[in-house]
């Protein structure tokens, strides 16, 4: 794939708050899922789980349950939730893995990439309840709940608004901290 394509398909993305009362396949959550599996990790550990509900399934109240209200509000229209979580340890050794939760965030990236180009959107949230996700999803000690994600085909007539991102010459150095590169001074 060219890397314009790639930048495509990463400025397409954003969180829509209304989903189309339609389903995703099976098909589509194994590719998704087949997306994740493959990012990167540290010592290749990886520690991601994700926990999924679809709609029409006790799973998906499970999950819908766990949001904040105001997330649970429009969360409901989406026909896949899905909680994110992971291992603080690491396997190999049992020491804190300071990384986990960068490595989850990389494979949930990589499920929401691969979601754009299936034609789907996803929208990530923070706003749940942790203690409550550990009790009723049984999560076993050293797993935390990192985010959640609605998924789904977008809803006719929700449209993205208009986004905002920084500079790159904002968060972007070279060598020192305010340094800024020379390919930026273009």
């Amino acid at each position: 794939m060219k890397p314009e394509n790639v930048l495509s398909l990463i400025q397409s993305r954003w969180s829509p708050r209304k989903f189309a009362d339609r389903p995703v396949t099976d098909a589509q959550l194994f590719h998704l899922f087949e997306a994740a599996r493959w990012a990167p990790s540290s010592y290749n550990e990886q520690p991601w789980i994700f926990i999924l509900g679809r709609k029409g399934h006790a799973s998906y109240q499970k999950l819908l349950s766990l949001l904040v209200p105001g997330n649970a509000s429009w969360a409901k229209t989406a026909p896949v939730l899905v909680l994110t979580a992971a291992k603080r340890s690491f396997h190999h050794n049992g020491k804190p893995n300071r990384h986990a939760f960068h490595d989850v965030g990389m494979a949930l990236e990589n499920l929401m990439l691969a979601a754009r180009g299936e034609g789907l959107f996803t929208h990530p949230m923070g706003g749940f309840y942790l203690e409550k996700a550990r009790d009723a999803l049984h999560l076993p000690e050293g797993v935390e709940p990192v985010a959640m994600v609605a998924l789904g085909y977008l809803a006719e007539g929700e449209e993205a608004g208009k986004r905002a991102r920084q500079e790159l010459s904002e968060f972007v150095f070279e060598g020192t901290w305010g340094q800024t590169p020379h390919f930026l001074n273009k």
